[in-house]
């Protein structure tokens, strides 16, 4: 075994403690898995029942103990013997949250919260294209290369008409998503428009691996973006980024347009760079505070870091560039961060069905509580909001400045 794969193993090693450390003491009912099958309550029981689990969960165990100074035993009393069907206890459920005033407790159904967990697993069994809307039709906005839809010659901006025979053109993306995937070797008919010529392709299912995590070298920079941390892959494609700059004398992270997901996963990346203290600090119901702390990575890095932020930067995104910010480990260039300083938690429901609840919120290692404030950059550089990739990234070239003068520093 050389050096390279001495250090990716103790690195996997890591991965499996820290995951294992947080996820039992803080997020998951029950068991733990990395993989989200454990996640599917199967047990099926009555609306009505369905509707109380809610209620039950949601008195026990949100964040607020007031319940958003309301007598939550009202909500119980006003559904009792009134939720006949799926509609009536989905319906009440949302009522119930809703007067929570926390947009980010949710009730998911059982398509949504099974797409939920295909997003967690980071795979999927389909063709491998992004979809979106556009002007009422769905449009490919990317193909993953190496995919059934590469192979097949599937195009960016091709229109999306038909799915196996099925009329698709006012169909949400949701919905014609469900009807691209499949099992693993089926085969899918897409029909697409491209200009003014209609294209039939008859396409066999492949598992498709999500990648969360790309990284590349500019000269002397190495430079990783985070597009999410919702990937339970997420840690061992940050490790391989590593290994892939690993000749760099400074490092990018980049964060923009991450919306957040899994705080394991931002946990266990701020821990790479982050040797000692408090990484962040969970405060839950009644004020109970636990200190997540740092543990012997195993590994030193020691070169200059800058990390990418903007307004869409939220959640976890928000725990890694906080952390890194306190410590004085990197420099944050971009624009304020969203503010988003709440943690979830996802609560298997049965009927397949399941609950994001908010159980806590949580504060950067210096105490700092960010929710609906963000976080302020270190350099400030707006962008246009029009600002696409290809365009000069004004904020991605003042990073390269500014590592460059931190090299030359040390």
């Amino acid at each position: 075994m050389d050096r390279k794969q001495i250090i990716t193993f103790i690195l996997l090693v890591f991965i499996l403690f820290v995951f294992n450390r947080v996820f039992n003491k803080y997020f998951v009912n029950e068991t733990v898995s990395v993989s989200t099958q454990t996640l599917v309550n199967k047990e099926h029981v009555s609306p009505q029942n369905l509707f109380n689990k809610v209620w039950k969960t949601v008195n026990k165990d949100f964040y607020d103990s007031t319940m958003n100074h309301q007598d939550w035993s009202y909500w119980k009393h006003r559904y009792a013997g009134k939720i006949k069907t799926e509609d009536d206890a989905k319906v009440a459920i949302d009522t119930i949250l809703e007067s929570l005033n926390d947009p980010y407790s949710r009730y998911l159904p059982q398509k949504a919260y099974a797409e939920q967990n295909v997003s967690i697993d980071s795979k999927i069994s389909g063709i491998g294209i992004n979809i979106v809307s556009d002007s009422g039709n769905i449009k490919v906005f990317s193909v993953i290369e190496g995919t059934p839809a590469h192979i097949a010659q599937i195009k960016p901006d091709d229109i999306i008409i038909e799915v196996d025979g099925v009329d698709v053109r006012g169909k949400s993306i949701s919905d014609v998503a469900s009807l691209v995937r499949g099992p693993e070797n089926s085969i899918v008919e897409v029909t697409v428009l491209r200009g003014k010529t209609k294209i039939t392709k008859k396409i066999k299912r492949k598992e498709i691996k999500i990648k969360t995590i790309k990284s590349s070298m500019f000269d002397n920079i190495g430079y990783i973006q985070i597009l999410s941390f919702i990937g339970s892959s997420a840690p061992v494609e940050f490790i391989q980024a590593l290994e892939n700059t690993a000749q760099a004398d400074g490092l990018i992270l980049d964060l923009r347009g991450n919306t957040g997901g899994l705080l394991t996963n931002a946990v266990f990346i701020a821990n790479i760079f982050i040797k000692k203290g408090t990484i962040v600090s969970i405060v839950g119901r009644n004020g109970y505070k636990n200190n997540i702390k740092a543990q012997n990575s195993f590994v030193n890095i020691d070169k200059p870091i800058v990390v990418l932020i903007d307004g869409a930067s939220a959640s976890a995104s928000e725990i890694l560039s906080g952390a890194l910010k306190d410590y004085k480990v990197a420099q944050l260039v971009g624009t304020k961060t969203f503010g988003k300083g709440m943690v979830q938690r996802i609560i298997p429901l049965p009927n397949e069905t399941g609950l994001n609840l908010t159980i806590a919120k949580y504060l950067t290692p210096n105490g700092s509580d960010i929710n609906k404030l963000g976080i302020e950059p270190d350099v400030k550089i707006d962008y246009p909001e029009d600002f696409k990739p290809v365009d000069n990234d004004i904020q991605l070239e003042t990073a390269k400045a500014l590592i460059n003068k931190m090299i030359a520093k040390k």
